[in-house]
């Protein structure tokens, strides 16, 4: 199980936290491979903690799908299928496009300057091949308009959808520049929707940045 040892760890975290953190991110850039085993004292010795944590954060990931635990036996990266790109995409575009209708009626000043700060970090993470700053740049833009829909249900259940998406999504942005910046053209659209208060148009064009992924990216896998 390669694991390598220039990663960056977060700070101000607990093991726990810093460990589901670097694991998860490991799972999603295809460092830790689907299917691929996963040992307790290598990952403890890579991340310099004890298992005790490791082992709970594997239960963490575990509950969110990412892993594969057999008790007894071994703990596994949970393999992806490629259909289930149709079935997470268009729910995660749903909600996503009710958060934009809503949003877009009462959003302020400050939240549309910050949709527009993350769109240009979003774009020149792309164009600086950085396809993991940008899928988090491209998460906080959405999320950003997630919150300011005031809608709970929308915002838990896209959360739990994103988890999923993200180890596609990874892929999906490690593609040339001229694919992966629609996305930040559809971005624009979307605040251009807000800032004239079009509900119809907003959830129209962020409708359009999901199911347009998901078609390129169901033919790329």
């Amino acid at each position: 199980m390669p694991i390598p040892s220039n990663f960056s760890t977060p700070i101000r975290m607990t093991a726990k936290e810093r460990t589901l953190s670097q694991i998860q991110r490991w799972i999603i850039d295809g460092t830790l491979q689907p299917g691929e085993k996963l040992l307790d004292a290598d990952l403890a010795e890579a991340l310099g903690v004890s298992r005790t944590p490791i082992r709970e954060a594997l239960q963490l990931l575990e509950v969110q799908g990412l892993v594969e635990m057999h008790p007894g036996k071994d703990t596994r990266v949970r393999t992806i299928e490629k259909d289930d790109i149709l079935k997470m995409y268009p729910t995660l575009a749903a909600l996503h496009a009710l958060a934009a209708e809503l949003t877009a009626s009462h959003i302020v000043p400050e939240q549309m300057e910050q949709l527009k700060k993350l769109n240009l970090q979003f774009s020149e993470a792309i164009a600086n091949g950085q396809p993991y700053q940008a899928m988090e740049f491209d998460e906080q833009f959405h999320n950003l308009i997630v919150e300011a829909s005031d809608n709970l249900y929308i915002s838990s259940f896209s959360s739990s959808l994103q988890i999923h998406i993200r180890r596609f999504k990874y892929v999906f942005l490690k593609q040339p520049v001229t694919a992966a910046y629609a996305s930040v053209q559809e971005h624009t659209a979307i605040i251009e929707a807000m800032e004239q208060r079009n509900p119809e148009a907003a959830s129209a064009m962020m409708k359009q940045n999901l199911l347009r992924p998901m078609r390129e990216l169901y033919a790329l896998i």
